[in-house]
């Protein structure tokens, strides 16, 4: 599913957790499931699936992180140039 390995994802995971200050209860509680089951994620002991890592990635708050990550930092980079476009993209279009 993913390129990284289980062992770097389940860290991924933890480091998102620890960083938006949440204890394994909070995400927990948040993807509705037990605190077992958010240890053995974090551990590796349990292969997170798409749709829990993209739940625990919008409760940590982790989407800029996940996508650095996942794509490359090339990603973030682009996005910031695009951003600096949109204005004069949209300027134009109105006039048009």
């Amino acid at each position: 599913m993913f390129a990284l390995s289980p062992k770097k994802l389940a860290k991924m995971l933890k480091k998102f957790r620890e960083e938006a200050d949440m204890t394994q209860e909070d995400v927990a509680f948040e993807l509705q499931m037990t605190q077992s089951h958010v240890s053995k994620y974090e551990c590796g002991r349990k292969v997170v699936d798409l749709e829990t890592f993209m739940n625990w990635v919008r409760v940590t708050n982790s989407e800029v992180h996940a996508a650095a990550i996942l794509f490359g930092t090339d990603v973030c980079a682009q996005a910031a140039q695009l951003m600096t476009l949109v204005p004069a993209f949209i300027g134009g279009f109105i006039w048009m």
